[in-house]
C-alpha cells in the first residue's frame, strides 16, 4: 500500500500544480484520499480547458507519456500515443473546415500554409504551455528535464491527445468548440501565423541567385541518447553558410537555415560586377 501512495505522490503530484494539489491531502491511512485527488485533478482540467469530463480515463491516458509506463503495473496502462494519432486527424479536420469557410477566396496552397502554421509542433506546444499541460503530463524524471527545457514534441502530442479525449468523451461538436473557442484565440495571441519554414525560404532565395539548393550536414552530436543536441551546417555548392543547433536534426536544420538567412547576401559588388553568395 505504501508503494502505491508513493507512486501517486512522486508521480502524479511531482508534475501537478502545487496550488491545486498538496501532499498533505494524501494520507496513507485514508484510501478515499485517492478519489479526492482524482476529483481535484479532474476539476483543474475542466476549469483550465473549459470542458466537462464524463469519462476521466480518456484524459488520464491523454496525459500519460510513454516514458512513465515503466513506473506503472505492466500491461494495465497505455501511453497517449494512440490518442495523439486520433487527435492529429480530428484537429486537422476542424482547422481545415474552419479555414475553408473563413477564407473562401484563398487558393489551396495558401490554405495549406496557414493550416501548417496553426497545427505545427511549435505552435501546439506554445498553446499547451498556456493551457498548463506541462504541469499535468506524467513523464519519467529523466524526461521531465527535457520537458522543462523545451519538450515541443511531448507537449504538442499531449495537446492532440487531449483533443482526441474530448472527441471520444463528448463528440465532434465539443472538440470543435474547444479548438475554435479555446485553441484558436491562444494561437492568435501567440502570433504563430507566420512563415517559420526557414529552409524553404532559404532555398527560394538561393535558387533565385542561380545556385543549387542548399544541403545540410550533421557536424556534431552531443548529449545522452535520450537528450541529444545536434549541430548542423548548411552548405551551398560546398560553401558553409551557417550552422544551427536543435534537439532533433530537423530543428537544427531550421536553425541553420535561419542563421544563414540572417547573414545571407544576395549579391555583393566587386571589381568584376555582382558576385553571388
Amino acid at each position: 500500500m505504501k508503494n502505491f501512495f508513493d507512486f501517486i505522490y512522486y508521480g502524479l503530484l511531482r508534475f501537478a500544480p502545487k496550488e491545486k494539489f498538496s501532499s498533505s491531502r494524501l494520507e496513507a491511512q485514508n484510501p478515499t484520499s485517492i478519489e479526492f485527488l482524482r476529483e481535484q485533478r479532474k476539476s483543474f482540467i475542466e476549469n483550465t480547458l473549459n470542458i466537462r469530463i464524463q469519462n476521466y480515463k480518456y484524459y488520464e491516458e491523454a496525459l500519460l507519456h510513454r516514458s512513465y509506463l515503466h513506473l506503472l503495473p505492466k500491461g494495465e496502462y497505455n501511453s497517449n500515443e494512440r490518442l495523439e494519432f486520433l487527435g492529429d486527424s480530428v484537429l486537422g479536420l476542424i482547422i481545415t473546415d474552419y479555414l475553408f469557410h473563413k477564407y473562401p477566396d484563398l487558393p489551396e496552397g495558401d490554405l495549406t500554409k496557414i493550416r501548417s502554421w496553426l497545427v505545427n509542433k511549435h505552435s501546439l506546444s506554445v498553446v499547451a504551455r498556456k493551457l498548463e499541460l506541462d504541469k499535468l503530463i506524467l513523464v519519467s524524471f529523466g524526461t521531465a528535464k527535457t520537458l522543462e527545457r523545451s519538450g515541443e514534441t511531448i507537449l504538442s502530442d499531449a495537446l492532440e491527445a487531449v483533443i482526441a479525449a474530448i472527441y471520444l468523451d463528448s463528440g465532434l461538436d465539443e472538440a470543435k468548440k474547444f479548438v475554435l473557442n479555446k485553441l484558436l484565440p491562444l494561437l492568435e495571441e501567440a502570433n504563430v501565423i507566420r512563415d517559420t519554414n526557414y529552409k524553404s525560404t532559404l532555398m527560394e532565395k538561393v535558387q533565385a541567385c542561380g545556385k543549387t539548393a542548399p544541403t545540410y550536414e550533421v557536424l556534431e552530436e552531443s548529449g545522452p541518447p535520450h537528450d541529444k543536441t545536434f549541430l548542423v551546417g548548411v552548405y551551398v555548392e560546398n560553401k558553409l553558410l551557417a550552422t544551427g543547433k536543435g534537439k532533433s536534426k530537423k530543428e537544427a536544420e531550421q536553425d541553420a537555415a535561419k542563421n544563414a538567412l540572417l547573414k545571407f547576401e544576395f549579391f555583393k559588388e566587386s571589381e568584376n560586377g555582382k558576385t553571388y553568395i
